[in-house]
């Protein structure tokens, strides 16, 4: 026994190891995607079918074996159609070269820091007046399509600007700001909601909206409550309440600043304190 286990440590080549580390890897990415989202209970249910299948043949079950071989035929069909969002952002994530977006590289350092001074400024004005809002800041994946739904406007964007657009009576308040590198570029786009049931049930549309687009892509996304005034974020189909400005402004800086110079801007909002946006 022990000589058969060393003969086969000692066949085992380098080319054998990294076999077995693109396959883990594989498998850990895998298993972080499918985590926390439908696709977890797809899995679970693709496994008890497999399961069933592999007794089917032990004991030799010739009428259930075919039904579960018909099924699993047919299911791979209906997994691409019902699980298309999530195979999408899977595939999509697979694509992505960088953390962030290459167009946030064109920005403007000076531009960037004073593009996130805007938007959380904006953000607690619009907390402490319990003014509902929905922004999009569009990363790699392309949001041309939610665009499209909406009304492009490209304008640079300001605290007013803002609050123009998400004031009750402004003719474009009613849906989502898309915010493309340093420009809000469109405004009252519609977003596509999520069909998941456990992100809050005191949640309204607006939330489930700002969740449902960054399922089906890389952008991040800023909410405010129009009930209770708390400032959320939805990346990566997770979502995340109740931040103050200061967090807000952090995560902001995480998108527009590469990682080099984020310590030395961090620095300097930190020592400088935040400046009021005009």
């Amino acid at each position: 026994m022990i000589d058969n286990i060393t003969g086969l440590l000692m066949s085992i080549g380098i080319t054998d190891i990294i076999d077995i580390v693109i396959v883990a890897y594989l498998v850990y990415k895998v298993l972080g995607f499918i985590r926390e989202t439908r696709a977890q209970q797809l899995v679970r249910g693709i496994v008890l079918v497999l399961v069933v299948f592999l007794l089917s043949e032990i004991f030799d079950l010739m009428l259930l074996n075919w039904l579960l071989k018909s099924l699993i035929t047919v299911g791979l069909i209906a997994i691409v159609v019902l699980f298309q969002p999530e195979l999408r952002r899977g595939l999509e994530q697979l694509g992505r070269r960088t953390a962030f977006a290459e167009q946030f590289r064109d920005v403007n350092k000076d531009a960037a820091i004073d593009v996130i001074h805007n938007i959380v400024y904006a953000c607690e004005n619009f907390s402490a007046s319990r003014t509902g809002a929905l922004m999009v800041i569009e990363r790699q994946t392309m949001l041309n399509d939610i665009i499209e739904t909406g009304v492009v406007i490209n304008a640079d964007i300001s605290d007013r600007l803002l609050g123009n657009l998400f004031y009750v009576g402004s003719p474009l308040h009613d849906g989502a700001v898309i915010i493309r590198s340093a420009k809000a570029y469109a405004a009252s786009c519609v977003l596509p909601l999520t069909s998941r049931t456990n992100i809050g049930g005191n949640l309204g549309t607006r939330h489930r909206a700002g969740v449902g687009v960054s399922e089906v892509s890389d952008a991040f996304v800023i909410i405010v409550s129009e009930e209770s005034g708390a400032i959320s974020v939805a990346q990566n189909g997770q979502l995340i309440r109740f931040l103050d400005g200061k967090a807000l402004e952090k995560m902001l800086l995480d998108i527009y600043l590469p990682q080099d110079e984020k310590k030395d801007r961090w620095s300097v909002l930190m020592g400088g304190g935040r400046r009021d946006v005009k």
